[in-house]
């Protein structure tokens, strides 16, 4: 049975089913049994399962990480928890030195499961240290996979695969999708780390997501299909591994690919995208491909410089114009997107992105 739910709602679900299933299972982090609950996501759990596996945490992110390898080592399938992702970067030498090492320096005989939960994402000024976007590190270090749901559904699925998974996993989700809803079953189920989705089937160009930019992907399709471009919409929604054969399929029926990731451009994931689809179809190629993600700068704290660093679904459809040469379309989207960004504030959720989704 599937019902409506938050995908802050999704994650508190399959947390406490996981919990609940396999007494293994058991979560720390700054935060977790307050009266918020990391977001919703973890509201309830200590009266349920007590402080023994619903546990706050010191902030000593470093030693906590450790603490939560030892544990998986032993048996124990830890979630940590972070309010924000740049908090995590503390944390970085037991989780690269150590965790993604283990199942491969024992001969495949010993195993670290541990799910390391990081809420990224910009809103309220948040600035250069509270709104990184850091998946391209973590995807760039051998031994640890990175999923990054949009979805309540996802979200959920995710989760549930991703503590059941003998690696360590990085679960990346970003803080403007928890109010947003959608169908969400009752029962546990996993979703498949390493394979994308395909939200929408399109024959002209393929926009291939990742995260929250996956929203202003589908937004960007209501003014791209008004013009007679038929879009294909591919959610990535697991950077590492991620679903090469689904996306350079699509691209050798479309040949033209955008890619949309909520991170700086050089040397980000979006080229990594890109890389993988051109090795694979560059015959098949009827334009170059086109990276939307942030400029190579620090976020910005004040409204008046944000309203001008994120890209929005205005700009998906307007480089999707660009491809396909409707230079007049294009011209009069950038002169709307200059007017929208001056207009107040943006660094606030889309009020339209609220699902279902």
């Amino acid at each position: 049975m599937t019902r409506d739910i938050k995908f802050n709602q999704a994650i508190l679900e399959g947390t406490f089913q996981l919990m609940e299933t396999d007494p293994s299972v058991y979560i720390m982090g700054l935060g977790v049994p307050d009266p918020k609950g990391t977001f919703g996501t973890t509201l309830g759990l200590q009266e349920k399962f007590g402080p023994n596996r619903v546990m706050d945490m010191p902030t000593s992110e470093n030693t906590m990480t450790g603490v939560a390898i030892g544990s998986a080592i032993r048996g124990m399938r830890p979630i940590m928890t972070h309010q924000r992702v740049d908090f995590f970067l503390l944390a970085l030498d037991q989780l690269i030195n150590n965790g993604a090492k283990w199942h491969y320096m024992f001969g495949d005989q010993m195993i670290a499961p541990i799910v390391i939960r990081l809420i990224m994402g910009r809103g309220w000024g948040q600035g250069p240290q509270h709104s990184q976007s850091l998946q391209s590190l973590f995807a760039h270090i051998p031994g640890l996979k990175v999923v990054m749901p949009s979805t309540p559904y996802d979200a959920k699925g995710l989760l549930i695969s991703a503590v059941k998974d003998n690696n360590p996993i990085v679960y990346l989700e970003h803080r403007w999708l928890h109010n947003t809803h959608g169908s969400v079953p009752e029962e546990m189920y996993e979703v498949p780390i390493g394979k994308a989705s395909v939200i929408r089937e399109g024959t002209d160009v393929t926009i291939a997501a990742v995260s929250h930019m996956t929203l202003e992907a589908r937004k960007a399709i209501d003014l791209i299909e008004k013009e007679g471009i038929s879009t294909e919409l591919i959610d990535i929604r697991s950077v590492k591994p991620l679903d090469r054969e689904t996306l350079i399929k699509s691209v050798r029926k479309t040949g033209r690919l955008i890619v949309a990731d909520p991170d700086w451009k050089s040397c980000g994931f979006g080229a990594e995208v890109i890389a993988s689809v051109v090795e694979g179809t560059f015959n098949d190629l009827k334009a170059p491909p086109v990276r939307i993600t942030y400029p190579d700068r620090h976020s910005p704290t004040s409204w008046a410089l944000a309203n001008h660093y994120y890209p929005s679904h205005r700009v998906i459809a307007m480089e999707t114009f660009k491809m396909m040469r409707l230079t007049s379309k294009a011209q009069a989207l950038l002169q709307e997107l200059l007017e929208y960004r001056s207009a107040g504030p943006l660094d606030i959720p889309d009020a339209s992105f609220t699902g279902p989704f």
